[in-house]
């Protein structure tokens, strides 16, 4: 490789953010999503996610349930350019039926943006995904929202964060009133004000901006709301730490910034501070070794695959993270697990719906690979190296329900569609051994009725979807592959494959697997699984 190339992808790789916006659902993290993209530039008008009756919605809610209820039930993958930078924005489901998939995208991700409605607080859902980049030292950063509404005090807010999550918090810009009474919010790294006037087709540059952190003019024009404000700011400056860019990059420090989603207001600093905190793409674990990402060879993993994002072409896009290297496209790849041999030539980059052709990429990019099929979830792909990227988990489902056609002359496509909808992770499915109905495994209801209008309005098959006795599911493997066959012939009764033929024991009650365990000492059994990792792990030992 030549010296022009290597500082070209060096280059590259230290313009890439790459982050997840997490938050509880109704925080209002689709609407951010909107006005990141609206802020830089990548959309002209954003669609209103309260208005779903109207022909507008969210840019990042593609899926037709999605508009109907208002909610994100896919992950959704965005790119835009801001200052310089080359953004890959994923927006994550916020309802907790579909925390698995929000977890493989965290996966993908080098930071994260947590939304936080300014009303309620620190939520459930929060909790569970702060405890994922926790445990992966994800970088996060906290936007307050809705401080146009009636709200809790922020520094109450600011106290409870802490508390909840376990994190000291650094307030870059502090909130003047709130609700019918808020006035704009205080740069405190600036030292200037950005005074706040509703409308929701604002963009950057509209706000008035005055200066200093304690103008003469303030006390005048905001009453009241300043005077309790520059109480508070005194009182943060002076006991709030220092922001530290190690503590932040390790996830134990968040720069807290407060604002009015759906008002474009508080979006620019955040975007600004994405840009400038955030940090490049790093390198990332394989089970063979570390791989830097400016390193000249291609390697990458899906971390997700949608089917039928445009249902007029039945496509299958695999979402892929760039982890080294500059892709072209054409280029001959290989794919790890099966051995097969891609050289994909619409390889597409992502405006949420909107797709263009794509001619390279660089490490921290977010690609999409249309195949059918070809790929898996969790696949590496690289040119040649047999390399198997770690950390893309499957949880056992916590609730099982039989799945059955309603016409059997639709058998087919049924299986079909379950097949598909298995491989992207939308729901979990279980072929028992004894037995044709299939079963379905998911982490909350929710899945099961996205899977059930899935179903019927992209493959035409209307299911009936009815409960099941099985409650518990886990994955077996064994060291020696005729105790893992006896196994399974001497439990046939509950033993199903899932979509990726991992055999699986399926119980009714807790004491039931305890038993099984103490009966077959050899047998291991897994609550989590890590795609192909193990399959591969066999393949290059045998």
């Amino acid at each position: 490789m030549s010296e022009t190339t290597a500082s070209r992808i060096e280059t590259e790789v230290r313009r890439r953010r790459t982050f997840a916006i997490i938050s509880h659902p109704d925080a209002g993290k689709t609407t951010l999503t909107e006005k990141l993209l609206l802020f830089s530039g990548a959309i002209q008008i954003a669609g209103s996610v309260k208005a779903r009756k109207a022909s507008r919605h969210a840019t990042s809610d593609w899926m037709e349930i999605e508009k109907q209820r208002g909610i994100s039930v896919a992950s959704s993958v965005m790119q835009m350019e801001y200052r310089d930078c080359v953004i890959n924005l994923l927006d994550t489901p916020g309802h907790q039926d579909f925390s698995e998939d929000t977890y493989r995208v965290l996966t993908a991700v080098d930071a994260a943006l947590m939304v936080i409605d300014a009303a309620n607080g620190v939520e459930p859902q929060t909790r569970r995904l702060l405890q994922v980049c926790r445990a992966r030292n994800t970088p996060i950063l906290t936007f307050v929202n809705k401080m146009d509404r009636e709200v809790q005090e922020p520094l109450a807010l600011m106290d409870e964060i802490e508390r909840e999550l376990g994190m000291t918090v650094v307030p870059f810009t502090w909130p003047v009133g709130m609700g019918k009474q808020f006035h704009g919010v205080m740069d405190l790294r600036q030292q200037r004000m950005r005074v706040f006037a509703p409308g929701e087709d604002r963009v950057a540059g509209d706000e008035e901006v005055l200066e200093g952190l304690d103008n003469p003019v303030y006390a005048d024009r905001f009453g009241m709301q300043y005077d309790n404000a520059q109480g508070e700011i005194e009182l943060v400056i002076e006991a709030a730490p220092a922001f530290d860019r190690e503590q932040f990059l390790t996830g134990r420090q968040t720069p807290m910034f407060f604002g009015s989603a759906v008002n474009n207001f508080g979006v620019q600093e955040v975007l600004d501070a994405l840009v400038e905190l955030a940090p490049a793409p790093d390198a990332r674990q394989a089970m063979q070794r570390t791989v830097q990402p400016e390193e000249p060879k291609f390697t990458g993993v899906v971390f997700k695959i949608q089917a039928n994002m445009d249902p007029a072409h039945r496509d299958r896009i695999a979402f892929l993270r760039v982890a080294s290297g500059h892709f072209e496209r054409g280029m001959r790849l290989k794919v790890v697990r099966s051995g097969k041999e891609l050289r994909p030539n619409t390889v597409v980059s992502f405006l949420s719906q909107r797709r263009e052709l794509l001619d390279e990429a660089f490490a921290g990019d977010i690609i999409g690979i249309p195949n059918h099929g070809v790929l898996q979830l969790g696949d590496t792909i690289t040119e040649g190296e047999a390399l198997q990227y770690t950390g893309l988990p499957f949880f056992a489902p916590e609730m099982f329900r039989s799945v059955e056609v309603a016409d059997p002359l639709k058998t087919k496509q049924l299986k079909a569609g379950l097949q598909q909808l298995g491989e992207e992770g939308a729901i979990q499915v279980f072929r028992p051994i004894a037995g044709s109905v299939l079963l379905l495994g998911a982490v909350g209801q929710l899945q099961f009725e996205v899977v059930a209008h899935r179903l019927e309005h992209e493959y035409g098959v209307k299911a009936r979807i009815t409960g099941s006795r099985f409650q518990v599911a886990r994955w077996v493997t064994c060291d020696d592959p005729q105790e893992l066959k006896r196994f399974i012939d001497a439990n046939d009764h509950r033993m199903a494959y899932d979509a990726v033929d991992a055999p699986t024991v399926l119980v009714e009650y807790a004491p039931e697997l305890r038993a099984i365990e103490s009966n077959w000492p050899k047998i291991k059994f897994h609550a989590l699984r890590e795609h192909a990792g193990l399959v591969f792990q066999q393949r290059l030992d045998g």
